[in-house]
């Protein structure tokens, strides 16, 4: 439950107050706007703002009220976590929706672990598995499986990074190396790497009644060529969570699991007629303040700590904090 700092009139307040995007000058500073985050690059730093923008198939739909917030601290939590298992690019974090990295350079391939067949996008498990594809990303899959069903194992599915405005292709170790986005060896590393990340993950979720379904990971060398976890890590973006107290009833059931993740506005999407093509349906109040509950939700259970915001224009205390902090002038 959400506690009460951030009850539905908040919630509803904000979307008026939403951070859909920075224009920043930090003098010399290359500007790369991606899909959620605002990244500033400073020659060795990389000034990244989580904005309150959601995507989902690959297109920037709408904003949520202190998305960008519950993104930027969660990954803020977990870098924290699992530095003992890779360095992670993070340097700073002058401000709840701010995260100053190393600028590394970016490897692209993600890396995508699943732990249960799921999904509904094209790129997902479930979507090709229910139209007959028993093989996904190189791994062959036996007949039979239902939706939401748990692995044997957990997978790693890797994904090309799509420039802006493409689509992800999923794709096999073996494209992968063809392809030359990786060698063998450094694939397997990182693969590695990922599936330690996924065990950590799933088992501290766990431990909250949570179940991780899904994750992606991103990497990059840092300036010593070491392979580095950049972007976020086990988020309600780059995740799938479940609630684990209904979990098996509810597949049993062949029911739709209690998702706490932005599957709850693919599925909306996807109900709504659109799967990435096409004129974006306009996205009720109702759904984003559902969504945004669902977002503070994530962060609450999983973390165990409750989110502190402050309502109102988020560009304002971007802005001065950055300032107290030396990254911008005044």
């Amino acid at each position: 439950m959400i506690n009460n700092m951030v009850n539905e009139i908040i919630l509803k307040q904000q979307l008026m107050n939403t951070l859909e995007k920075t224009n920043f000058d930090f003098g010399r500073a290359k500007k790369y706007f991606g899909k959620v985050r605002d990244n500033y690059i400073l020659d060795d730093k990389r000034i990244m703002i989580t904005t309150d923008r959601i995507s989902a198939f690959d297109v920037v739909l709408t904003t949520l009220p202190f998305k960008g917030q519950v993104l930027n601290q969660m990954s803020q939590f977990w870098f924290e976590k699992t530095k003992q298992i890779v360095q992670n690019a993070a340097i700073d974090f002058p401000d709840p929706n701010v995260t100053v990295a190393r600028n590394c350079k970016p490897i692209m391939v993600e890396f995508v672990v699943r732990g249960h067949i799921t999904g509904v996008t094209t790129t997902s498990m479930w979507y090709n598995y229910e139209r007959g594809a028993r093989e996904f990303c190189g791994h062959k899959l036996p007949d039979g499986l239902k939706k939401d069903q748990k692995l044997p194992k957990p997978l790693v599915t890797p994904s090309t990074k799509a420039e802006k405005g493409q689509h992800d292709e999923s794709v096999s170790r073996e494209d992968v190396i063809h392809r030359g986005l990786l060698t063998a060896a450094e694939f397997d590393k990182i693969a590695e790497i990922s599936t330690k990340l996924f065990d950590f993950g799933q088992k501290t979720a766990a431990k909250n009644g949570i179940i991780l379904a899904d994750t992606k990971y991103e990497f990059g060398y840092d300036e010593n060529w070491k392979i580095t976890l950049i972007d976020e890590i086990h988020t309600p973006d780059s995740s799938r969570f479940w609630f684990m107290d209904t979990y098996e009833e509810l597949f049993k059931a062949g029911k739709e699991q209690r998702k706490i993740d932005k599957e709850y506005v693919r599925k909306w999407l996807a109900d709504n007629g659109f799967l990435g093509k096409g004129a974006v349906p306009k996205i009720p109040d109702e759904i984003r303040v559902e969504a945004a509950r669902r977002y503070i939700e994530a962060y609450e259970l999983v973390t165990g700590q409750q989110l502190k915001v402050q309502p109102g224009n988020p560009l304002d205390r971007i802005r001065k904090n950055l300032i107290n902090k030396g990254y911008l002038r005044e």
